[in-house]
């Protein structure tokens, strides 16, 4: 048993390299002046009008996101956990299947599908039933972001679904329950390590994202992400960049706690 943990080494290696070290990076650059001294300036930038603005905007937008992913993905979990091993393989292939391709260019579909040129609005236009000014919007960054982590909310709801014992089920339908009264009282329960774990999957993403704002947003919706973009792109200042990394971090770790809270055993984890 001793010499099985060598077998860890190389992804312990992995992790000091690119886990460990470019924290240390960010926590380094978000508490120092560029001359070097101790501050709390560069985290304090949050308070910023713009800085907070973009914050809270994509909290909201993140947390929408979430719902509807939640609302579309708890159905279909629902389906592929009482669906045949044939069937629910053939579905989560199909489901799964665009993200195979590259995220950026999924990201650009999308952009081509809502321009006001776009497949969408000429499919209007030949309707005769006008144009959808939606690109450039909140609601382009919010489609993106369900399309691009909607599966990482099918995933661990439907393996934490797929674990519930039908005889549960039934034992409460024997016992008067009805329809909704068996899926609030014992389904609904049962599956929650895997919404909280969905949740986070969502989540997390979508609140740092930079790329989805950036192509479906056209530069005119700026999230945090965005602003951390920016301080390390554009201004090349890494302090303030680095400190507002540290702020966002603070959401990902209560994120992180939540889970682990509600997920001790990890039944919501994709397998």
């Amino acid at each position: 048993m001793k010499n099985n943990k060598w077998l860890s080494l190389p992804y312990a290696v992995w992790g000091f390299g690119f886990i460990v070290i470019p924290l240390f990076i960010i926590f380094y650059y978000g508490f120092v002046t560029p001359e070097g001294s101790i501050t709390l300036s560069n985290v304090a930038q949050i308070a910023n009008a713009d800085n907070f603005k973009a914050l809270l905007l994509a909290l909201l937008l993140s947390l929408v996101s979430t719902l509807i992913c939640l609302l579309l993905a708890y159905p279909l979990a629902m389906i592929l956990a009482n669906s045949s091993v044939k069937q629910t393989s053939l579905i989560v292939l199909i489901f799964v299947l665009p993200m195979w391709m590259n995220f950026l260019l999924r990201t650009f579909a999308w952009q081509t599908i809502l321009e006001k040129n776009g497949v969408i609005n000429s499919i209007l236009t030949y309707l005769g039933l006008g144009t959808l000014d939606i690109i450039n919007t909140p609601y382009a960054i919010v489609l993106g972001m369900v399309y691009n982590f909607l599966p990482f909310m099918v995933l661990p709801l439907y393996n934490s679904l797929s674990k519930i014992d039908n005889d549960v089920v039934n034992a409460a339908r024997d016992l008067g329950a009805n329809p909704v009264q068996s899926f609030t009282n014992i389904t609904l329960p049962l599956s929650m390590p895997g919404i909280i774990s969905g949740i986070t999957m969502v989540f997390v993403p979508a609140l740092t994202t930079f790329v989805i704002s950036d192509l479906l947003g056209g530069g005119k919706v700026l999230l945090i992400g965005n602003v951390i973009e920016q301080e390390f792109k554009q201004t090349n200042n890494w302090n303030v960049g680095s400190g507002l990394s540290i702020v966002l971090m603070i959401f990902i770790v209560i994120s992180m706690a939540i889970t682990s809270k509600y997920d001790t055993d990890g039944e919501g984890a994709v397998l």
